[in-house]
C-alpha cells in the first residue's frame, strides 16, 4: 500500500494552473502498478492497482471501491453521476472535501473523465452509452501514465475485475415503523475466464460479514397418550 503524501488542496493564492501541473507531474511519478488503498472488507477480494479499470454494477460498489482512496487521504473524482449520494459516501469514510463531482458532462464525457484522471487517483464513471474500444483504449493508456484507478458503473470493454452483488437483504425493526439499519449483501468478482470469487459485506462500512449461524432446532417431546 502506498505510503506517499496524498495531494493537498488547491492554493487559492497561487496559479491554479501551475498547481494541476504539480499534480500531473505527482500522477506521473508514482510507480506503475502500485496498490491503491482499499476498504478492508474488499481488500483480499478485489485489491485495486493503479493503472487498472474495475467495473461494477451498482452504485454502492463505486462508492466502496472509491472510499479506501478517500478516507487514506487522496483525491476522488465522480463523472456522470447525478445521483451521488453525499450521506452515503461519507458513512462509507469519504471525503467530501477532497472529492471532485461533474454530474453530468454529457458529450464530453470522454475528455472529462481524462482531465480528472490526470489529477485525481480514483476516479468513477458512469458512461451515458455504450463504450467503443477506442475510448477505452484513451483512458487506458491514461490512467497508466498518471497511476490512477478507474471505476465504471456499467459496462466496460477491458476491465481488471467485474464486480456485481448476487444477494441483498436488508435489516430493520422486527416490526412496525422504524428505520432500516444495515444491508448484507453477497458480492462476485469476475476477472476473466476465471471462476468468481465471492464474499458478503454489510453496509453502512462494506465491511466483512459474520457468517450466519446455523438454525437450531429445539427437540419435540413426544406426545402422551391419555389414559382413561
Amino acid at each position: 500500500m502506498s505510503t506517499r503524501p496524498a495531494l493537498a488542496p488547491l492554493d487559492p493564492a497561487r496559479s491554479v494552473v501551475d498547481q494541476l501541473r504539480e499534480r500531473v507531474a505527482a500522477m506521473e511519478s508514482r510507480p506503475a502498478r502500485e496498490q491503491v488503498p482499499t476498504l478492508p472488507g474488499l481488500a483480499e477480494l478485489v485489491p485495486l492497482h493503479a493503472g487498472d479499470t474495475y467495473a461494477v454494477d451498482s452504485a454502492g460498489l463505486a462508492l466502496a471501491l472509491a472510499a479506501g482512496a478517500s478516507a487514506a487521504g487522496e483525491w476522488v473524482g465522480f463523472a456522470g453521476c447525478p445521483d451521488f449520494g453525499a450521506e452515503a459516501a461519507a458513512e462509507l469514510g469519504l471525503a467530501l472535501e477532497r472529492t471532485v463531482l461533474v454530474p453530468d458532462p454529457g458529450e464530453h464525457w470522454l475528455e472529462v473523465t481524462a482531465a480528472l484522471v490526470d489529477v485525481l487517483r480514483v476516479v468513477v464513471l458512469r458512461p451515458p452509452s455504450a463504450v467503443d474500444a477506442r475510448a477505452a483504449g484513451i483512458l487506458d493508456s491514461r490512467l497508466r501514465s498518471r497511476s490512477a484507478v478507474l471505476v465504471v458503473h456499467g459496462e466496460w470493454p477491458r476491465v481488471a475485475a467485474r464486480l456485481s452483488v448476487e444477494e441483498s437483504r436488508w435489516t430493520g425493526p422486527a416490526g412496525g415503523q422504524g428505520r432500516l439499519v444495515e444491508r448484507r449483501a453477497r458480492v462476485a468478482v469476475r476477472r476473466g475466464a476465471r471462476p468468481p470469487e465471492r464474499a458478503d459485506l454489510v453496509w453502512p462500512g462494506a465491511r466483512p460479514a459474520a457468517p450466519i449461524a446455523p438454525a437450531v432446532r429445539e427437540p419435540v417431546a413426544p406426545l402422551r397418550q391419555a389414559s382413561g
